[in-house]
C-alpha cells in the first residue's frame, strides 16, 4: 500500500503539470521568443554546474564552490548536505541530518568556518560550527578552500569553509522567493509521534535611490519531528568473567548489559537575515548585514539501561543458559535475576545564534581600502531530566548481539506496566549554559603594481576578541510528595522493542509530583562536580598579512597565483576550578593561567595554464597552516590528588590544559583540472600534510601544576604525523546528446585518504575516512528536474558526544537523495523529494571487538512543495 502511494505521488508531479494548459502555452511562448532571440536562457541545476565552475576556475586557490540555483533555492535543506557532498568532504549524522563537517581525512577541529569571510561563534563546547543551522534561503553558496591564502583567515588546516550570503545590488529589479513544503517522517509515525511537519522559506531582494540602495531579507522555519530508535552495547567484562555452568571454551568474555531508547520530540528551527549595500558612487560601497538562528529541542527519551550481567568472578554462573560466543565474547544468552531501569527523560536544549557587521570599501587614489567591524554571539542551554523507574524483581533476559546492526533481546516482564516498578525519582543529571562572544576588525589595503610578475599588492591587518564559557548545574529530588497516577502514562509499542511505558506530558507531571520548581534551575547552587565542570576561555589574536598577485610567464607556460606570509600572535587563558584531595579533606579554589604564541604562515599558489585556450590547468599549493586548539580543552578546571606527607611526590589527576599550543601543518597541494565546455570538468589532485604538535588525551608525565611536578590525564600537544590524499572529479552536462537525453548531467567525486596519526593505539585520527565518493545523476528540460545523489564513505572516527575525547568508530554509510520537481509556470513550481532513501542506519561499532555496537536509526524524510518566485 505504502509504495502503490508513493508511485502514484510521483507519477502525479509529472502528469498533473500536463493537463495545466495555460503553463504548456506559456512554455511554448517563452521558447518561441528564445528562439527567435537565438539565445538560451540557462537556469536550475545547469546554471548552477557552470556559475560554480566559473568560480572555481577562476580562483588563484583550489576552491571547491557551492552555487545557488536560482533565488533562495539551494539544492538542499541546510548548507551542511550540500557540503558533505563536495570532494573530499562528508558529515556525520545528528538526528538524521547533515551537521558537522569532516574534510579531507580531518574532524571538525581542522576545519575552519566563516561567514562573509568572518569567523562564527559556535554553540558546541570547542570551536566546531554546526553548518545545519543554515537553510538555503538565507545563502547564495559557499567556497571551501583547499589551499591557503595570506589574506585568509587562519585556522582551518583540513580546510576553511566561507558561506556567502546575498549580495542585492547584483540583482535587477524586485525579486521575492517563498517555499513552502510539507515534511513526513515515516519512522515518527511508526512511534506515535507526529510525523508532519511544515517547512516555509522566503528571500526578499529590492534596490533603490536608482540602484545605488539595495535591500535583501529572508527567513526559514522547519519544525522538524526529532526521531529515533536505538539500541547501544555496553561492551564485555574483559579481565574477571566467571565460566557458567554451560560448557564453554577458552572462558568468554561476558557483557556488562545493553540499553534501548527512542525519541519522539520536535526540533524547531528558525532564521533570519537582513543586508543592506550602499553604493553612492564607483570610490565607495558600504554593507551592514546581521543573521539570526535558533534551534529548540523538546525530546522525550525514553531509555532502559540493563546491566548486572557481566557474571564477575563467576558470581553469576548458575544464572545464565544458552550461552552463545563469538571469538572468545559472550554474543548471547539467557540470564536469569538482572534490574534494570526504565529511565523516562527529557532533553532541552535552546540554541541562539547571531552574526553580523559593517564593511566599508573605498577607493583613495590608485589604493582600494576596506574596513570590516564585525561581530558573532552564539548560546546554548540544554537540560536532561531522567524519572528513573527500577524493577522491583529480577526479570529473565535474552538477548543476541552479533555485530550485525540487528540485536535482538526481550526482558520477561511487562516493561510497560506501572506495576512492574517500584517508585519513581527525579535525577536532573546536568543544567548547561555555553556562552561564546567574538568580535573583530579586519583592515586591508590593495592596489595594481606592474613590478615584474608582481600585478597586485594586497596588505592588512586583523583583530578579534573570544570568550567562552561553560557553566553546569545538576540537582536530585529522590522521592516524590505524590507519585504520578497510572493514568499519567501511556504504553508505546516501538518496532522491535518491548513496549514502553511513559508519561504522556513529561513536564506537568514531574512538576505535579516533584513540585512547580522541580525543573527550575533558578535559584540553585552549584555542588562541587559543577564547579568542577564550569570553565572560561579568553583568546585575543592580531594578525598581519602581505600577499601578492602573481602573472607572467614560466617555464614556457603562461601562469597566474599568489604569494605571501601571514604573522599570527595569540594570548589566551583558561579559568575554571580546582578540586585538591591531600588525602584528609577536598579543597576547591579558582585557578587561572594561559600563554602566548607567534607563528609565520606563508604561502603560495600558482596555476599554469596548460595549453592556448586556458582550458587544461596545472595548480600548485604550498603553505604553512594551523588550527588552534579546541576551547574546552583550554580549560582551566583540574581534579588532583597531592600527597601532603610527602611534597617531593607528583601530583596525579585530570585537567584542563590552558597552555596548549595550535596544530601546526606544512602542506603541498597538485591538481590538474580540464574544463572541457561549460559546466563540464576532468580533474585529479593530490594532497600531502605534515601535522605537527597534534592535540591528543593522554597521561601527561611531565606537567607541572601549582608549581610542583604532575603527572594527570589531559590534552596535550604531541607528535604529529602525516595525511595524504588523492582527490578525482569528474562532472559533465551532457549537451550534444540528440534530444531529450541533452537534459542529463553528472557529478561524480572520489577521494581516498590515509594517515599515520593515531587518537589511539586502535583509533587512526578523527575524520579519517579511506574512501569518500559521490555520484550525482541529473536532469533539467522543459521545466522538468530531477536529481539523484548517492553518497558513500567507509568508516571513521569520530566525537558524536560533546565529551572530548569520547572517539567511537562510525561505520560506513551509504546515503541516497531524490529530488523531483516541475515549473508549473513561470512562478510556480511543484517539487517532492526522499532523504536518506534506502534508510541508512549510523552504527558505531566497538574497535576492539566488533560486537559492541551502538546503533541508531533516523529513519526516512519525504517532501512535497510548492516554490513561487517572482
Amino acid at each position: 500500500m505504502k509504495q502503490k502511494k508513493l508511485s502514484w505521488l510521483i507519477r502525479s508531479l509529472f502528469v498533473l503539470p500536463a493537463v495545466c494548459g495555460t503553463a504548456q502555452a506559456e512554455t511554448a511562448a517563452q521558447e518561441a521568443a528564445q528562439a527567435t532571440a537565438q539565445q538560451v536562457v540557462v537556469t536550475g541545476i545547469r546554471a548552477a554546474t557552470r556559475s560554480a565552475l566559473a568560480v572555481k576556475e577562476s580562483s588563484n586557490s583550489i576552491v571547491e564552490v557551492i552555487a545557488s540555483e536560482d533565488i533562495g533555492k539551494l539544492p538542499d535543506t541546510t548548507i551542511a548536505e550540500s557540503l558533505a557532498r563536495l570532494p573530499g568532504l562528508s558529515s556525520g549524522i545528528d538526528r538524521g541530518n547533515a551537521s558537522q563537517v569532516n574534510a579531507r581525512g580531518m574532524g571538525p577541529r581542522l576545519l575552519g568556518a566563516l561567514l562573509n569571510g568572518r569567523e562564527l561563534a559556535s554553540s558546541e563546547p570547542n570551536r566546531a560550527v554546526r553548518f545545519e543551522q543554515f537553510p538555503s534561503e538565507s545563502l547564495t553558496g559557499a567556497i571551501v578552500y583547499k589551499t591557503q591564502n595570506a589574506d585568509l583567515v587562519e585556522g582551518g588546516i583540513a580546510t576553511t569553509v566561507d558561506l556567502q550570503t546575498v549580495q542585492p545590488l547584483r540583482y535587477k529589479g524586485a525579486q521575492f522567493s517563498l517555499k513552502a513544503d510539507a515534511l513526513y517522517y515515516a519512522l515518527a509515525r511508526e512511534m506515535g509521534a507526529k510525523a508532519q511537519a511544515p517547512r516555509l522559506g522566503g528571500i526578499y531582494i529590492d534596490q533603490f535611490l536608482d540602484n545605488t540602495l539595495g535591500v535583501a531579507v529572508a527567513f526559514s522555519y522547519q519544525d522538524q519531528p526529532s526521531v529515533t530508535r536505538r539500541v547501544e552495547h555496553y561492551g564485555f567484562n574483559e579481565t574477571n568473567s566467571g565460566t557458567p555452568n554451560t560448557p564453554q571454551r577458552n572462558n568468554p568474555k561476558y557483557p556488562w548489559g545493553f540499553g534501548d531508547s527512542f525519541k519522539r520530540g520536535k526540533n524547531e528551527r528558525s532564521s533570519v537575515l537582513g543586508k543592506v549595500e550602499w553604493k553612492p558612487s564607483s570610490d565607495l560601497f558600504v554593507t551592514g548585514d546581521v543573521y539570526y538562528a535558533r534551534a529548540d529541542i523538546h525530546e522525550q527519551d525514553p531509555g532502559r539501561w540493563l546491566d548486572g550481567v557481566g557474571n564477575w568472578d563467576g558470581g553469576q554462573n548458575a544464572d545464565y543458559s544458552n550461552v552463545t560466543t563469538r571469538n572468545g565474547y559472550v554474543t548471547g544468552g539467557t540470564v536469569k535475576n538482572v534490574g534494570f531501569t526504565t529511565n523516562d527523560a527529557l532533553w532541552t536544549q535552546d540554541m541562539d545564534t547571531w552574526a553580523g557587521g559593517l564593511n566599508i570599501k573605498q577607493n583613495s587614489g590608485e589604493w582600494k581600502l576596506e574596513t570590516d567591524v564585525s561581530y558573532s554571539q552564539s548560546e546554548r542551554k540544554s537540560q536532561w531530566s531522567d524519572l528513573r523507574l527500577h524493577t522491583k524483581a529480577g526479570a529473565t533476559v535474552n538477548y543476541l548481539f552479533l555485530g550485525d546492526e540487528n540485536p535482538s533481546y526481550s526482558f520477561g516482564q511487562n516493561t510497560a506496566s506501572l506495576a512492574t516498578y517500584d517508585a519513581p525519582q527525579l535525577y536532573v543529571d546536568a543544567y548547561g549554559h555555553v556562552k561564546d562572544a567574538l568580535s573583530g576588525v579586519h583592515f586591508n589595503a590593495s592596489r595594481a603594481l606592474d613590478f615584474g610578475p608582481v600585478q597586485r599588492l594586497k596588505v592588512g591587518a586583523r583583530a578579534t576578541y573570544r570568550e567562552k564559557s561553560y557553566r553546569q548545574l545538576s540537582w536530585s529530588v529522590l522521592s516524590a510528595s505524590t507519585a504520578p497516577a497510572s493514568s499519567a502514562y501511556e504504553t508505546v509499542h516501538v518496532d522491535d522493542q518491548p513496549d514502553w511505558l511513559m508519561l504522556k506530558d513529561f513536564r506537568s507531571s514531574v512538576t505535579g509530583a516533584f513540585g512547580p520548581s522541580a525543573l527550575d534551575p533558578a535559584g540553585r547552587t552549584q555542588n562541587d562536580n559543577d564547579k568542577l565542570a564550569s570553565w572560561k576561555v579568553t583568546e585575543e589574536t592580531t594578525a598581519a598579512y602581505a600577499m601578492a598577485d602573481l602573472g607572467g610567464e614560466m617555464f614556457g607556460k603562461t601562469y597566474r597565483g599568489n604569494a605571501g606570509v601571514r604573522l599570527v600572535h595569540t594570548r589566551q587563558s583558561g579559568a575554571g576550578t580546582q578540586a585538591s584531595n591531600s588525602g584528609t579533606a577536598t579543597t576547591l579554589k579558582a585557578v587561572k593561567e594561559g600563554t602566548k604564541y607567534t607563528e609565520v604562515l606563508p604561502s603560495a599558489n600558482l596555476i599554469f595554464m596548460m595549453d592556448a585556450k586556458e582550458e587544461q590547468q596545472l595548480r600548485v599549493g604550498v603553505a604553512r597552516a594551523m588550527s588552534r586548539a579546541p576551547i574546552d580543552e583550554m580549560r582551566g578546571s583540574r581534579n588532583i590528588t597531592e600527597d601532603a606527607k610527602n611534597p617531593t611526590a607528583p601530583t596525579t589527576g585530570s585537567a584542563g590544559n590552558p597552555q596548549l599550543l595550535p596544530m601546526m601543518a606544512n602542506q603541498v597541494d597538485l591538481s590538474y583540472q580540464w574544463y572541457f565546455g561549460k559546466g563540464n570538468l576532468l580533474s585529479a589532485g593530490a594532497f600531502y600534510k605534515n601535522v605537527q604538535r597534534y592535540i591528543g588525551i593522554e597521561f601527561d608525565k611531565n606537567a607541572t601544576i601549582n608549581g610542583r611536578a604532575a603527572q594527570v590525564t589531559r590534552s596535550v600537544n604531541r607528535e604529529g604525523g602525516d595525511i595524504r590524499g588523492l582527490e578525482f572529479v569528474y562532472q559533465q552536462a551532457f549537451t550534444s546528446l540528440p534530444a531529450p537525453y541533452d537534459g542529463l548531467g553528472v557529478f561524480s567525486n572520489y577521494a581516498y585518504t590515509t594517515s599515520n596519526i593515531k587518537e589511539s593505539d586502535t583509533l587512526a585520527i578523527e575524520g579519517l575516512m579511506k574512501h569518500n565518493a559521490g555520484f550525482t545523476v541529473w536532469y533539467e528540460k522543459e521545466g522538468y528536474e530531477a536529481r539523484l545523489s548517492a553518497n558513500y564513505h567507509s568508516a571513521f572516527v569520530r566525537t558524536p558526544s560533546w565529551t572530548a575525547g569520547a572517539f567511537i568508530t562510525n561505520d560506513a554509510e551509504k546515503y541516497v537523495t531524490l529530488g523531483l520537481s516541475k515549473q508549473l509556470n513561470k512562478n510556480f513550481q511543484l517539487r517532492f523529494g526522499i532523504d536518506n532513501l534506502t534508510n541508512q542506519k549510523v552504527v558505531y561499532t566497538s574497535s576492539n571487538d566488533g560486537i559492541r555496537q551502538d546503533v541508531r536509526e533516523f529513519g526516512r524524510r519525504f517532501n512535497l512543495g510548492l516554490s513561487y518566485k517572482m
